[in-house]
């Protein structure tokens, strides 16, 4: 198991023990898919510890609507991605 999923704090972060399950698992089904990328600078192909950096570096978070949103991407991108199907992101 991973130790910062121990911490309260990223349950505390994102807003509940509810909201990090589903913003996990909503962000391992886009990293499962072709082409999509991890947000983060890691050397691991564990995808579970990619997302918990993203959650802990606030680059992903669950926008209004439970659907995983990137911080800090430019509108190229997030159009390119949205076409794509690999996100739904938001600003």
């Amino acid at each position: 198991m991973h130790d910062e999923l121990k911490e309260e704090a990223i349950v505390n972060k994102v807003g509940g023990r509810f909201k990090l399950s589903t913003l996990i698992q909503r962000r391992m089904v886009e990293l499962n898919r072709p082409g999509a990328k991890p947000l983060v600078d890691m050397r691991t192909h564990d995808k579970m510890a990619i997302v918990i950096q993203e959650i802990l570096q606030d680059k992903i978070y669950l926008d209004n609507s439970s659907a995983v949103a990137h911080r800090n991407m430019s509108a190229t991108e997030q159009a390119r991605q949205a076409m794509a199907g690999d996100v739904s992101g938001d600003m």
